[in-house]
This record gives C-alpha cells, structure tokens and sequence, in this order.
C-alpha cells in the first residue's frame, strides 16, 4: 500500500520525500486513512525508482543534511497508478484502508469516482449473496462468523450505495 500511496502522490505533481511523509504521518491528509512511517516512504521511493515507475529529477542543497531529491512519476508510474486507482479492492476487509485511500487520492485530483464506486459494488454483491445462502447451513461458531461477514459486507454494501445515490 505504502508504494501505491507515494506513487499516486507523485502522478500529482514532482515532490520531495519530506513532503510525501508529511502527507502519509499520522496527522497527515493522507495519514487520516493509511498512515505510512517515514522510513516506509523511503524505501517505497526506492523500490518505486528501480522497477521504473519514479525518477529522481534533480537535488535541492541543503545546509542542514544531505541534499533533497526531487521525485517524479514516469509515465509507466501514471499508468499503472490509474490502473490501481480504477481497480476495486479484492477483499470486502480492503474496503477500509484499500478503497478508503483510493476515494481520498481521486478526490484529492478532482476525479470522479463513480466507476470505481460501481465496479465495488459489483465485487461485492455476489460476495454477499453467497454468504447469504451460506447462512442457512451453518451452525455453532461457523454462523456466527458466516453472519458477521455477511453483516459487513451488507453494510460495506450499503455505504458504497449511499456514496452513489444523489444527494
């Protein structure tokens, strides 16, 4: 999570890594949905730069330490930071952090996030309809762990419908 954070960070504008982690601190913008320590910013923009989706564009002097690198992202970086951006979560437990950061960076560019919010949906339904029918053949602890999924799930569901219902 921490290297699609920093990388869709960098689709908005060149940065320095000070600034990236005191967007994903605690008390950061980002921070407020999936805070990142700043050693992880670190070796995400490192991780990032080898497999080619960030460079460093140029150095900053600084009189109180090692120089600052200005990051960018590449355009291979761009393109898959819109691929993760439009892609669902896997999981209806990656709606929290997964789905939750995804909403928070679209809104951050002004992006509207319906089609995301639809396609989340459509993951889920069959989730939940699943679990549904699953319910009426278990018993003990097994329904009680089948009905606190389908619980979740129904209320993820409901959420996602009042994010795409008109004010």
């Amino acid at each position: 999570m921490a290297e699609w954070l920093v990388l869709c960070l960098l689709c908005e504008e060149p940065t320095y890594g000070q600034v990236l982690t005191g967007l994903l601190a605690r008390d950061g913008r980002m921070g407020q949905v999936w805070w990142v320590p700043k050693s992880m910013v670190y070796r995400a923009l490192q991780r990032l730069e080898r497999a080619g989706l960030t460079r460093a564009t140029g150095q900053q002097r600084s009189r109180h330490g090692p120089g600052r690198s200005l990051y960018e992202a590449t355009v291979a970086g761009r393109l898959a930071a819109r691929a993760w951006l439009s892609t669902p979560a896997e999981h209806a437990r990656d709606v929290r952090s997964e789905l939750m950061a995804k909403l928070a960076l679209l809104d951050r560019t002004g992006a509207d996030p319906r089609e995301l919010l639809q396609a989340q949906m459509a993951r889920l339904l069959p989730v939940a309809a699943a679990l549904e029918d699953r319910l009426q053949a278990t018993t003990g602890f097994e329904h009680a762990l089948t009905l606190y999924r389908h619980e979740s799930v129904s209320g993820t569901l409901r959420f996602l419908q009042a994010l795409t219902s008109p004010p």
